[in-house]
């Protein structure tokens, strides 16, 4: 069976960086389906925390209903990520409510309307193809796993929002035996923030913005410029990030690195990813995920670094974002480049492919303005 997987779509982005929102733009996607036998859309699809539900829903109908249209009966698999968790948030509470059915697992699948209203909404669009929604992962064959990979935050060493959001529930909301070896560990320590970001952006009016973006993406934005500018944006955070970094570190919120390069952003997503998938002793041979936004590999010189120490190979969807301040002028020449999916054949190594590679800054630009 041929799936197709895509993550990061982040519909109903108040900074309009959801390219798949505009209907020109999902033309190389739906072609790209042609043939396929399932398509997996891997976490992150509605964006829920920059305003309320209605927004992300209105964004998303048109996508759906083009899926739905295109595909006919062949199925729609979600794997809900952290900007969308609310996709399954419902179903995990029921879950905590009824009598104990067992650990999580790595895979457990559902109709979309048992997951939550949300999923159900996005399934009435998507028909006649039938929607399901499957958590923390799925298994896309035998031997590879696919998950949207926002468990990694609980490992990374990167000083963002959500690593230190973890780390503080961890120690003073719900503290956990170490070592984390189970999806109810990480979901204890991060569903609280999910909720509660999910939640505050419900009550955003329209005229306030985005509620919620990266802290990383803030700070790269602040470094980015040119001349005198930008020297001395770079020369205070230069000095002000590892000061922050120390201080958190013996507070005790780390191990935590002060490097925000590109360089440092990849390995540091690379090694938490390969922890969860060594603490979940996940026994696949080739693990997809997505959420750093970031694809790869796209080298075979690189492909040691995306190799796990469980010896998974892994492999990044990239994301369907545009963010300006993680690229450069020529496209497809960062691995931040939006339009990318993973394809998954019958048999032999998922393939990454570049869907938006022909479309230049002007014309993605467009949905910014």
């Amino acid at each position: 069976m041929t799936t197709l997987v895509v993550s990061d779509l982040h519909l109903g982005a108040r900074n309009g960086i959801d390219l798949l929102r505009r209907a020109e733009l999902r033309e190389p996607l739906l072609e790209a389906l042609d043939g396929a036998k399932r398509l997996v859309l891997l976490g992150d699809v509605l964006e829920l925390r920059h305003g309320p539900a209605r927004e992300a829903l209105a964004a998303a109908q048109g996508l759906f209903e083009a899926l739905g249209a295109g595909l006919g009966e062949t199925p729609i698999v979600i794997v809900p990520g952290n900007h969308d968790h609310q996709l399954i948030a419902p179903w995990l509470e029921r879950r905590g409510r009824e009598a104990p059915s067992g650990p999580l697992g790595l895979e457990q699948r559902l109709p979309a309307h048992e997951a939550s209203p949300l999923a159900e909404r996005l399934a009435e669009w998507a028909a006649p193809a039938p929607v399901e929604v499957a958590y923390p992962g799925l298994w896309l064959r035998e031997d590879t796993w696919a998950t949207h990979g926002h468990y990694l935050d609980r490992h990374t060493t990167v000083p963002a929002y959500e690593r230190i959001g973890a780390a503080v529930v961890e120690r003073f909301v719900r503290p956990l035996p170490d070592p984390l070896a189970a999806p109810e560990d990480y979901e204890a320590i991060l569903a609280p923030m999910y909720a509660l970001l999910y939640g505050a952006a419900q009550y955003v009016p329209e005229a306030a913005g985005a509620a919620h973006s990266g802290a990383s993406i803030r700070v790269w934005e602040q470094m980015r410029g040119d001349g005198r500018k930008r020297r001395l944006r770079y020369a205070l955070l230069a000095a002000g990030v590892p000061l922050t970094v120390a201080a958190l570190n013996r507070a005790g919120f780390g191990p935590l690195r002060p490097q925000l390069s590109g360089r440092a952003l990849r390995r540091a997503g690379l090694e938490a990813m390969g922890e969860v998938l060594g603490r979940l002793e996940v026994p696949a041979r080739h693990v997809v995920f997505g959420h750093t936004h970031r694809s790869g590999p796209w080298s075979a010189g690189s492909f040691a670094d995306w190799t796990a120490p469980t010896g998974a190979s892994m492999l990044n969807t990239g994301s369907w974002a545009y963010e300006p301040v993680f690229l450069t002028a020529t496209p497809n020449e960062s691995p931040y480049w939006p339009g990318t999916c993973v394809v998954v054949p019958e048999s032999g190594p998922p393939v990454l492919r570049r869907l938006l590679g022909e479309r230049g800054h002007e014309e993605l630009r467009a949905a910014l303005a």
